[in-house]
This record gives C-alpha cells, structure tokens and sequence, in this order.
C-alpha cells in the first residue's frame, strides 16, 4: 500500500495557527525519533540500540508485539522510519518530509509505503481505507505534539 498526504503547520490564511519554524518543526521530529511515545498511543517503550551520526535502530514495544526499526535523518528535510518485516509484522515505511510549497506555508508530507494490499477488489481494500485513515489521524496527532513541544519551549 502506498499513501500519501500534507499536513499544514503554517498557513497564513488561518490566524488561528501558531506560526512554527522549521527548526521548531525539526526538533519535534527529533522527538518523535528518540522516543515515539508521546507520539503513538499505545507505544510502551522505546529503546534506542544503536545511534550513528544521521541513524537511529529502535525497538518499539507494543505489548507483547516488538517492532524493530532503523530511522535515517536527513537534517531540517526529512525523517524516515523503516520497519523490519517479522512474523507478527509487515514492515514498511513512513518518511516525513519539511515542505514549504509558498511563502508562509509550511506543511509535513507523510509518505507511507507497506506490504499491504489495496488493489481494487481485493477483499483487504476496506481495510486498507482503514489503515489510510487511521495513519492520517495519526499525523495530525504528529502535528499537534509537535506544538505542544515547540510551546513548551518558548519563553513566555
């Protein structure tokens, strides 16, 4: 399954949006890659086994089920998560990248590919709708803890 969307951080158009920054926005993604917890509900522990300059190999605990990761960062850009494949889980993978389409506008576009099917016809497809609803909602969740974390940074 490939699925793709935007979320808008800033829109000049909305006064009721609180103007980030990409660095702002970055360092939210950094959070989300050091510790996935505020960010997936669900997510008991996250375990950093290994660190490089621009890597991170995580394991993520959900109950009993284990998920095993490699995250690459490319700076104040982009942040990809890729998922080993297991018997309990299919692997994939999510990559968010920092857009600005216009001046002003700054927007996160997720991009997921997994093992998943959605072919039209294929009894998954519903389920697949599903999935691409749940990530979406998930990503507007993104945002909003990255704002949560860029406020609690500023002085007041």
């Amino acid at each position: 399954m490939n699925f793709e969307h935007v979320v808008v951080v800033n829109d000049p158009a909305d006064p009721l949006l609180t103007e980030l920054n990409r660095e702002e926005v970055w360092f939210g993604l950094l959070c989300r890659a050091e510790d996935a917890r505020p960010f997936l509900p669900g997510l008991e522990a996250c375990t950093i086994v290994e660190r490089s300059t621009n890597e991170l190999v995580r394991e993520l605990r959900f109950g009993s089920a284990l998920v095993r990761d490699r995250v690459t960062l490319m700076p104040m850009e982009s942040i990809c998560f890729e998922s080993e494949r297991t018997a309990s889980h299919p692997g994939g993978s999510l990559t968010i990248a920092i857009e600005e389409p216009a001046e002003g506008v700054l927007v996160l576009r997720f991009r997921y590919l997994t093992t998943f099917p959605e072919e039209a016809g294929s009894p998954d497809r519903a389920y697949a709708e599903y999935v691409k609803a749940a990530y979406h909602q998930s990503d507007l969740d993104t945002v909003r803890v990255i704002r949560m974390i860029a406020e609690s940074g500023r002085i007041q």
